[in-house]
Order: C-alpha cells, then sequence, then structure tokens
C-alpha cells in the first residue's frame, strides 16, 4: 500500500514534523505540498513530488526555488474556487496511487478548516484511502468497524469516539476505564460517553453495528 505524506498549510511545530518524518513518515513514497505549507516542506528539507494550491499564502521565492525542478508536478489553481487546497491535495494524491494518506498542517488554525479538513476523511474513506491527520498532540481518523488499541501503539493518553454519521449504533466499548455495553449515540446527544477515554488494560477494544466514528487519540 503507496503511503502518501500531505504537508498542508496549518500551524506545523517544526521540532514535532521532524520527530514525525523519522517515524510515522519514514515510509512515505510521495509528498504533496499544499500551498503555505510548501514553506514547511523547504523547512524540513524535502522534495515534494507534486505541490498544489492557489499559492495565495506562500513567499515567491520558495515557490521560484521549487519551479526550477523539472520533476515536481504543479497543480495551480485560482483563489475563487470551488475546494480546499487540502482538498485538491488529497485527490492528487489518490491520482499518484496513494491509498495511506498522512497529513500534516490540517490542525491547529483556523477552524473552519479544521473542520473541513476532519471532513476531508471522509472523502478519503469513499475513495478507499485511509487518512491520518497529525499534530504535536492528536492523531486523527475514521473508523467504519472495531478496532483494537495497543498500549504501546497509542498515540497519546486518550482515546475519543464521535459521531460522523447521525447515529452510530451498537457501540461496546472493552479494556477501557469508561465502559459501553450496546450503546447508541447521536450527534448532539450523549456524545460525550465517548469523550477522553483511557485504556484500563494492555489492550482495549471498540466494536460497533453501524454508523461512522471520528476516533481521536491525543495526549496533552
Amino acid at each position: 500500500m503507496k503511503t502518501g505524506l500531505i504537508i498542508t498549510g496549518g500551524r506545523i511545530d517544526l521540532a514535532f514534523a521532524r520527530e514525525f518524518l523519522q517515524k510515522e513518515g519514514k515510509d512515505a513514497g510521495c509528498i504533496v505540498s499544499v500551498d503555505g505549507g510548501l514553506e514547511m516542506t523547504k523547512a524540513l528539507g524535502l522534495m515534494p513530488n507534486a505541490i498544489v494550491g492557489d499559492f495565495d499564502t506562500v513567499h515567491k521565492e520558495v515557490l521560484e526555488e521549487y519551479r526550477r525542478d523539472p520533476a515536481v508536478l504543479w497543480d495551480v489553481h485560482k483563489p475563487e474556487k470551488d475546494e480546499t487546497d487540502t482538498e485538491l491535495a488529497i485527490h492528487t494524491a489518490i491520482k499518484l496511487g496513494c491509498r495511506r494518506l498522512l497529513i500534516l498542517g490540517a490542525t491547529g488554525g483556523r477552524l473552519d478548516h479544521e473542520l473541513s479538513n476532519i471532513h476531508l476523511l471522509k472523502l478519503c474513506l469513499d475513495h478507499q484511502t485511509e487518512a491520518f491527520l497529525y499534530d504535536a498532540w492528536n492523531k486523527v481518523y475514521l473508523l467504519t468497524k472495531g478496532k483494537v488499541f495497543g498500549r504501546k501503539e497509542l498515540y497519546g493518553t486518550y482515546v475519543s469516539f464521535i459521531p460522523l454519521t447521525e447515529q452510530v449504533r451498537g457501540i461496546t466499548l472493552r479494556g477501557f476505564k469508561y465502559l459501553l455495553t450496546d450503546k447508541n449515540i447521536c450527534i448532539g446527544k450523549e456524545a460525550g460517553l465517548c469523550v477522553s477515554n483511557e485504556l484500563a488494560e494492555e489492550e482495549a477494544s471498540i466494536e460497533f453495528d453501524s454508523g461512522i466514528l471520528v476516533c481521536v487519540e491525543s495526549r496533552d
């Protein structure tokens, strides 16, 4: 499964990004840089396979530096468009054969963009592509079926499950501090039941019958 790294234009801690690349990002076979994320790409010493955006938030000097490399695929758009730059980057990465996406810079900035980026995980799901949003405190992805969590592999201390669909039915949590059995949760109703849980054992699991959950593994 080809892994793609997308570096988009939100806030990225440079020290975290360097550590991330040495661990989770080391297997990325394709790099897509998005608009303002191109400056972080340069700071990390990376050469992207593709550069996407309307380029209204990146310095011209950085753009010109990357334009000198003929191997880079450019996907240039006008600022007045229907898609966000991150959405365009996801489409580009999928066209380049990526079926697993690691996305940096999608959180921590403007809330409208952050919410949009979380919903873009559903776009990836519809294209049979795994996708994960990462920052220094969070790992965000979607669940459509059960999952087992190991304490050693967990991104942080806390695990939260938030409904993306109107209802998620039949949730059962085992091995967590707060347990559930065959519980339905809805948007705006009892969704807090599945926020800020913790592993009580070395392994914990979630099972559910239907719906889609946003899973957030987080740390303070």
